[in-house]
This record gives structure tokens, sequence and C-alpha cells, in this order.
């Protein structure tokens, strides 16, 4: 009987891993959907393409002070029920996003849908580290990584295909179908966690610690999301932001320490495993985000692709890593975690130091081959960083856990696209004022370019159009120049993240939890 109810629990467990994986999925794709959209959104709603963003920086402002205080959330009014809030209000306010009559109403309800997308990636990953014993965990975490890390690379590409084949509307309310789905799948198999008997988890809600929370993470968000646009440091807006976030971090983690039931948990930061994971998942979202950006933009801006033809440079990748995520899950344990982490940062450095070899001639097969490879180190990454960080944390802070993991990963994601952009520009520009220097008479090669150049054009060197073409020429090669030194900081960046498993406790996936420090 009760080998029957092991297997019954098991079946279970396996069937509740797609649907909270659906649900997290649903979640991440909305992060990077609407990128691609914003032109079409801005032609029909009146608004100009600056102004537009805003539906971007809504999202990513609310999702980030929320998402921190999920644990909390549902420790005090049990995980089943925050779950299915988020799910429904997620649902609900992607139906009023599809339908907004103006960028006003729109940027509202895409905050409206981030606050409560905020709690669907910590719940998710939390409910399956519960739903299944230390020796599984890995598979589950497969599962959850096919969402985490794949719906990057699809959502713009899925974002491009609705905007071009119907309408961008569409967009947001593909969701409905999908949360009402979820919604009733997660009411029929998951059973409630009830909320923490702990008089001290009754008390009110700390508005204070709240309100450092998302002082803190929505300004830095703004920074990150806004700060290249609005030139960083020379904008006085940016610049009050930056010491606003700071201010009202530092407060934060003082609040939080003298809290005896804290909104963030920020005392897991003090187990050795759990920090080296937290810092370890701040950089896959920073190369996974990061790269993702690049690549598309530099199949676009320099080879001509259209955004269809871009984001399937990227889907062959997110193939690999759904091949690969099973594998790796099976293998956590026999194999010593810190052992697939290092595979995992030598791959994804040297496949992204493979890509300072691009040229402007470069054929689809070998970009497809250089994102697949990194894609694979991606695999050996998510799974293994997760059941580190996990390995220690006690079965009452799992869901705190799981908020500050995701957390790490989603702000990660955003200083990889925001320093990828800042750097894009810096280093374009850098390597533009140093061709131009060559480009002079008293140059033999620049000569012999001009003559050949005319002679292809039927014009003389120092006409117009020669110029014209000699300048575009320039450009380009500053550009290209410009996306090799990005790729190449972010191959130095992961290799540079080795020496930090030297920190860590060895062991396999399915050991043991070590004890707290």
């Amino acid at each position: 009987m009760t080998q029957e109810k092991g297997e019954a629990g098991a079946m279970a467990s396996w069937i509740i891993a797609p649907v909270v994986a659906l649900a997290a999925f649903m979640e991440i794709m909305d992060i990077s959907i609407a990128n691609v959209s914003l032109p079409h959104i801005a032609g029909a709603l009146s608004s100009s393409q600056d102004e537009s963003t805003w539906v971007l920086t809504s999202y990513l402002v609310t999702n980030a002070a929320v998402m921190p205080i999920s644990g909390w959330l549902s420790a005090r009014f049990g995980r089943k029920r925050f779950f299915l809030t988020c799910i429904l209000g997620f649902t609900v306010a992607s139906l009023l996003c599809g339908l907004a009559p103006s960028l006003p109403a729109l940027v509202l309800l895409r905050a409206a849908q981030g606050a409560f997308g905020g709690g669907l990636q910590p719940m998710g990953q939390a409910i399956l580290a519960d739903s299944f014993p230390a020796e599984r965990r890995g598979m589950a975490t497969a599962i959850y990584g096919i969402a985490a890390v794949v719906a990057p690379t699809i959502g713009p590409t899925l974002g491009g295909w609705i905007t071009d084949s119907y309408d961008w509307r569409w967009i947001f309310l593909i969701n409905v179908p999908v949360g009402i789905a979820v919604f009733g799948l997660v009411s029929a198999l998951i059973h409630e966690r009830a909320p923490s008997r702990d008089p001290a988890s009754r008390s009110p809600m700390d508005w204070t610690g709240f309100g450092f929370v998302a002082l803190s993470l929505g300004c830095l968000q703004i920074v990150l999301d806004r700060g290249q646009q609005d030139d960083w440091f020379s904008s006085p807006v940016i610049t009050v932001l930056v010491l606003a976030s700071a201010a009202a971090f530092v407060l934060l983690i003082w609040r939080e320490l003298e809290a005896r039931e804290p909104l963030v948990d920020i005392r897991l930061l003090l187990d050795r495993n759990f920090a080296v994971s937290f810092g370890l998942m701040l950089m896959l979202g920073f190369m996974l985000l990061g790269s993702t950006y690049l690549i598309p933009a530099y199949t676009q801006s320099l080879m001509g692709y259209r955004a269809v033809d871009a984001g399937m440079v990227l889907t062959p990748g997110g193939i690999v890593m759904i091949a690969l995520l099973p594998l790796v899950g099976r293998a956590l344990n026999k194999v010593d975690l810190r052992l697939l982490i290092a595979v995992g940062l030598v791959v994804g450095g040297l496949s992204l130091l493979w890509m300072t070899n691009f040229y402007l001639g470069i054929s689809f097969g070998w970009l497809v081959l250089a994102r697949a490879t990194q894609a694979a180190a991606l695999a050996f990454l998510f799974i293994p960083i997760n059941t580190l960080a996990f390995r220690g944390v006690p079965r009452g802070k799992t869901d705190n856990a799981s908020a500050l993991i995701n957390l790490a990963r989603n702000f990660g994601g955003s200083i990889g696209i925001s320093v990828a952009s800042t750097m894009l520009t810096r280093r374009e520009q850098f390597h533009q004022s140093r061709i131009v220097e060559l480009l002079q008479g008293m140059n033999p090669a620049y000569t012999h370019y001009t003559h050949q150049l005319a002679a292809a054009l039927g014009s003389t060197p120092d006409s117009q159009v020669t110029l014209a073409a000699v300048y575009q020429s320039a450009v380009q090669q500053a550009t290209l120049l410009s996306y090799l030194d990005d790729f190449k900081l972010l191959g130095i960046v992961f290799l540079a993240l080795l020496p930090l498993l030297l920190w860590v406790r060895g062991g396999k996936g399915g050991g043991p939890a070590a004890a707290m420090h």
C-alpha cells in the first residue's frame, strides 16, 4: 500500500511539473515578447518610440518589486492561494492589456501584469522543489529550466511573428487561454500548503520594508532599462534614481536583518553555497539575455535579416537546451555539481570567444552552430546552480530562496542587456573614430581602395558617391568590431567565474542537504 502511494505521489509530481513550468514560461516570455512590437504599439496608440518603451519598463519595475517578497506572501496567505491569485491576476491583466485604448492605460496594465507575474516564477520553482525528493529534483529543475532558459529566446521571435501575421494585441491576448487552463490545472492538482502558524508571520505587512524593496529594486530597474537611452549620469534623473536605489538598498538590508520575519530573507545569503549560487545565477541571466540581445541585433543591423529570420538563429539553440536539460538532470546524482558548472562556464565562455570571429559574410549555419554551442553551456549551468542553491535550504525557506534565485536571474538579464547595449554604443564610437583617422590621402591603402571602389561604382575617387560608400563601409566595420568586443567581454567574464567554485562544498545533486551556516 505504501509503495502504491509512493508511486501515485511520484506520478502526481510529474503531472504537476509541466503545469507550474507552463505558468512560469508564460510570465518569463512576456518579459521579452513585446520588444519587437514596440514600433507597432507606438503607431497604433499615437505615441513616440521613446514613450512606448515604458510598456517594457513598467512591467519590469513592478515585477522586480514583488518577486523578492513572494516568499513572505506565500507564507502569509498560503502557497496555493497566492499562486492561483498570481495566475488569475496575470491572466486578467493580459486580457486588459490586449484591449488597452491608450498608451497610459497599457503602461498601467503592464505594471499590474508585472506585479502579478512577480510571484509565478518563485512559486513555480518552490512547488517543484518541494514536490520531488532530492534524488529526483534535478529532473524537476530540468522541466522548470525549459521555461526559465528557453522562454526568453522564444519571446522576441513569437512576438515578431504574431505582430507581423496578426496584430500586436495578440501578444497579450494569447496568455488568456493558457492562463485559464493553468488556473484550472493548478486548482485540481496542487494541494494547499497552509499559511504559517508562526505568530510572527501573522504580523501586519511591513510597509516600510516593502517601500525599501520597491524603491531600491524599482529605481535600479529603471536605471538599467533607460540608462543608455538617457546617457547615464549626464542625466539628473538617472543620477537621482541611482542614489535613491543605493540608499534604499542599504536601509533594506538593515531592516531585514533586524526583523524576526523579514519580507526578504537576506540571511540566506550568509550560507556560502547559496551566496555563490546567487552570484552564478545572476551571471547566467547576464549571459543569457545579454547574448540573446546581441545576436539578433547583429544579424538584423549588419546582415539584413528580418526579425523572424533573426529569431530562427536562436531557435535551434532552444531545441538543444530542451534536449540537454533532462540529460543534465539525470547526471546530477552521478557527477559533482562543481564539475557540471565548470563545464558550463568553460563551454559558455569559449563559445562567446568563438563569436569574436564573426564577420559580415558569415553563413546562417555558422551563426546557428555558435548559438547552439552557447545554449548547450546554459543547460550545464541552470540545473546544477539551482540544485546547489537549494541544497542547504530548509524546507520552510524554499519559497524565500526561490524568490531570491529568480530575482538574481532576472536582474542579471537586465544588467546583461544594459551593459551590452551601452558597450555596443561606446565601442562603435571608439572604432569609428579610429577608422576615420585612416581615411585620408596620405594612407596608400585608402587611396588604392577609393580607386577600386570608384571603378566599381563608375565614378571618380573624390566623388560624393564614392565618399558616401567609403563612409558607409567604415560605419559598418566599426559596428562589427563593437559587437565582437561585446562577445569578448561576455566570454571573459564567464571564464573569470570559475574560481568561485572553489568556495562551495562539493557533492552530487542527490546528496544530503548540507547544514546551514
